[in-house]
């Protein structure tokens, strides 16, 4: 199956998750077809823009960093990701990620459900 980019569903979010700005979110698959997940998503935040704190329990979230520059936050601490880095969150922790760059921050995000 093959799934061209104009049937993709893009939406605008503003204050993700209590975070700041507005997210542009392109659900690559959407949850009611993802297999064992129930996100796969390209999200871009412009700079200044974040996702506020969340927790995954029962399911682990990947971010896998695309384009630009970001301040991740988990319960160890802050740290700064970039392109080609993979952000791991599950088990009950949370997390929250902000661009901290002067460039759109963009990466897919994919949520998969605890077997």
């Amino acid at each position: 199956m093959i799934v061209k980019k104009d049937q993709l569903l893009t939406e605008q979010r503003d204050e993700m998750r209590g975070g700041t700005g507005t997210v542009t979110v392109t659900h690559i698959e959407e949850g009611a077809k993802l297999s064992h997940g129930r996100l796969f998503a390209s999200l871009t935040l412009p700079p200044g823009a974040s996702v506020g704190p969340h927790v995954h329990e029962g399911e682990t979230e990947y971010y896998y960093i695309l384009k630009g520059s970001a301040e991740v936050v988990e319960s160890d601490g802050v740290k700064l990701v970039s392109a080609g880095d993979v952000v791991v969150t599950g088990n009950g922790a949370s997390h929250s990620i902000s661009n901290v760059g002067s460039e759109p921050l963009e990466f897919i995000a994919l949520i998969l459900l605890d077997a």
